[in-house]
C-alpha cells in the first residue's frame, strides 16, 4: 500500500474516533438516570427501561469499534495495516474502503464465517 492510501486511511480512523469519542461524551452527558417522578406507570418504566438497554448495548457495540480504531492506527504507526492476519496477504483496497478496521482479507473473512456456520448448525 503506498504512502497516500496509508494517510487517506488514516484520516478516515481518526475521524471515526473522534466521532465516536465525541458520542460517547455527549452519552455520559446525557446520563442514563431517570427521574423516577416522570415514570408515571409501569409501561413508561418498562419502555425507559427498554431505551436505557439500547443505548448501552449501542455504547458497547461503539467500545468494540474503538478498539478495533486504535488497533488498526497501531498497525499503520507499525507499518502493518492492509495485511491480513491469517494469510498475510495484502487486504485489497475496496475491502478497506468498506470496512476500515479489517483484520482480514475477504477470502480468509469468507472462510472464517463458513466455519462459523459449520459450528452453528
Amino acid at each position: 500500500m503506498n504512502k497516500k492510501d496509508l494517510k487517506r486511511f488514516e484520516k478516515i480512523l481518526q475521524e471515526r474516533k473522534s466521532q465516536l469519542m465525541q458520542a460517547a461524551d455527549n452519552t455520559r452527558e446525557e446520563g442514563l438516570g431517570v427521574d423516577q417522578d416522570e415514570l408515571h406507570d409501569e409501561v413508561d418504566q418498562a419502555s425507559t427501561e427498554s431505551g436505557q438497554q439500547l443505548r448501552l448495548r449501542l455504547r458497547d457495540r461503539e467500545s468494540v469499534l474503538l478498539r478495533k480504531i486504535e488497533k488498526a492506527l497501531q498497525k499503520i504507526t507499525a507499518g502493518e495495516y492492509g495485511v491480513c492476519e491469517i494469510c498475510e496477504e495484502e487486504i485489497g483496497i475496496k475491502r478497506l474502503e468498506a470496512r476500515p478496521v479489517t483484520e482480514l482479507c475477504i477470502r480468509c473473512k469468507e472462510e472464517q464465517e463458513q466455519q462459523e456456520r459449520g459450528y452453528a448448525t
